[in-house]
């Protein structure tokens, strides 16, 4: 009976033992406890690793989405000088505006617009790029919605300003999404081609506006942005990638907001009010005062804050501060000669509203195929940036030139070279703006090169409308002449300067780092690099 017990305890041990061995990965060590007691094997088998999420890819943009990107920068650029053309059938129509009112007319919507522009562009970094793409081209289409059931010119006006904020949402947020979704090597092109849209804008709404003007009613103008503005929302709501918003983006600064805005504001006015007035009036002076003074406070205001809308500390880069100077300078000439180009047209050759406004599209042929050069060279701004200056110089020289008996074949060649030098400039000046902040801020980066391009084309308007005064009694074709030769050595003289602002290949300023971003010495994460002081 001993030996039966003996040899079943040696079989329950060895089936114990193999159960260790199954648990315990293997080992034919066996552990007693006092006792003898086996200790119990283990409850749970090692489970298996969760699979590791794969990561969400990054959004890519696709060509529908970058021509969708594009048709509403050309749209919102286009409104800008649209309704130049139409000024003399609201001069006749039955709203009887007065020259003041025809004024605000038409500036309404670049006051709104620009001043609008930088703060427009940090919402989108803040609350979505998509999100503000589409709230923008619904305001822009109730802005004309409202302008073309206008019974008063007041009316008119506030709907030309709904239209400005709406367009204000617009451009930065198709800018920092191309940014955003396009690989660095890749940016470059992006660029070209939203450049090649904004200027296009300009010829297109100096087309549409002329159309219009000749052949249908001021009302149509704007009655037809309404479905397209909407046709434009479902392409971008179906084609446009959302982007990642930056959450690490301080909250709103109202402060900061409101002081920035009124200074822009103001410095605006003063800019579209100095023809009319003078340069040296009291109104004219106390906008430009009260326009400094606010955006003086507002660069305190900034420094001080914890949130502040954006560091003023940026302009520390000299490429950021040359680029910003170059993108005003080239829509000061570009501006220059719209305002005289249809006047000149339709004045000094005789021609009707829509000849006028087809007559400048050789404007478009540098603009469609330089570009292509350009990203070719985004590794070389400084002579890419200086020649388009140049270029825009020589081609305003050449158009200063012309007279009555000038063929529309010589004109048309002035304006080829102006169109290259446009072409040649801008990509390389956007990409230098957008690139010195992080890509983070990619829609304030582009807020401020649009404000500089409308702070740019305001100044162009008002020194070409004060040089046409001041010239008068030898005609339009003599103002025209000396306000062309005035601009052309402005933007001569400034071209200098911003190549200078580059720096030398090499030196540090203008280098453009891998990836595209922050290659200018600017704030990152609110650091200011001394490196480039």
């Amino acid at each position: 009976m001993d030996c039966v017990t003996r040899i079943h305890s040696l079989r329950k041990l060895h089936w114990k033992a193999g159960r260790c061995r199954a648990y315990g990965g293997g080992t034919s060590h066996v552990t007693t406890l006092p006792g003898g007691a086996l200790p119990s094997p283990a409850r749970t088998t090692p489970r298996p690793p969760a699979p590791t999420p794969e990561p969400t890819p990054a959004p890519t943009l696709r060509r529908p989405a970058l021509l969708t990107l594009c048709a509403c920068v050309l749209v919102a650029q286009g409104m800008v000088a649209a309704v130049n053309l139409l000024v003399p059938q609201l001069t006749s129509s039955a709203l009887h505006p007065s020259s003041t009112e025809l004024l605000w007319t038409v500036d309404a919507y670049v006051i709104v617009f620009a001043g609008l522009l930088i703060p427009a562009g940090a919402l989108g970094d803040r609350y979505g790029r998509k999100g503000a793409l589409l709230c923008g081209l619904g305001l822009f289409a109730a802005g004309a919605t409202l302008s073309a059931l206008a019974a008063t010119p007041a009316v008119l006006i506030a709907g030309r300003g709904v239209s400005g904020a709406g367009a204000a949402l617009v451009l930065p947020a198709t800018l920092s999404i191309l940014l955003r979704v396009t690989p660095p090597e890749h940016r470059p092109r992006a660029l070209a081609a939203w450049t090649l849209a904004a200027g296009l804008g300009g010829l297109a709404g100096n087309v549409g506006g002329g159309l219009a003007g000749q052949y249908l009613s001021w009302r149509a103008l704007f009655w037809a942005v309404v479905p397209l503005a909407a046709l434009l929302a479902l392409a971008a709501a179906r084609t446009t990638p959302r982007t990642d918003k930056d959450a690490a983006a301080p909250s709103p600064d109202p402060v900061g907001t409101l002081l920035l805005t009124g200074g822009l504001f103001a410095l605006l006015f003063g800019i579209i009010e100095s023809p009319l007035y003078g340069w040296a009036s009291a109104r004219v002076l106390a906008a430009f005062t009260v326009g400094a003074a606010l955006v003086a406070l507002f660069a305190v205001h900034a420094v001080r804050s914890r949130a502040p809308l954006f560091d003023p500390r940026v302009f520390r880069s000299r490429q950021l501060r040359a680029a910003t100077l170059g993108t005003a300078v080239c829509f000061f000439g570009l501006f220059s000669l719209f305002y005289v180009n249809s006047q000149y047209l339709q004045y000094v050759k005789g021609y009707g509203a829509a000849r006028a406004g087809l007559a400048i599209v050789p404007l478009t042929v540098g603009m469609a195929l330089v570009p292509r050069l350009s990203a070719r060279w985004s590794d070389r701004p400084r002579p890419v940036v200086g020649g388009g200056l140049l270029l825009i110089g020589l081609g305003l020289l050449g158009t200063s030139t012309a007279g009555a008996s000038t063929p529309y074949a010589v004109y048309a060649c002035w304006l080829l070279v102006i169109s290259a030098g446009t072409g040649l400039c801008m990509p390389a000046l956007t990409l230098s703006v957008v690139s010195s902040l992080p890509a983070r801020q990619a829609g304030l980066g582009s807020g401020l090169s649009t404000s500089a391009r409308e702070v740019g084309a305001a100044l162009g308007v008002a020194v070409t409308g004060t040089t046409l005064a001041a010239h008068t009694s030898g005609g339009f074709a003599d103002g025209m002449a000396a306000a062309l030769r005035v601009v052309a050595l402005v933007v001569v003289a400034a071209a200098a300067v911003v190549t200078a602002g580059y720096g030398k290949p090499g030196s540090g300023a203008g280098q453009k780092s891998q990836g595209g971003q922050n290659h200018s010495g600017a704030v990152v994460d609110g650091s200011p690099d001394p490196a480039n002081r």
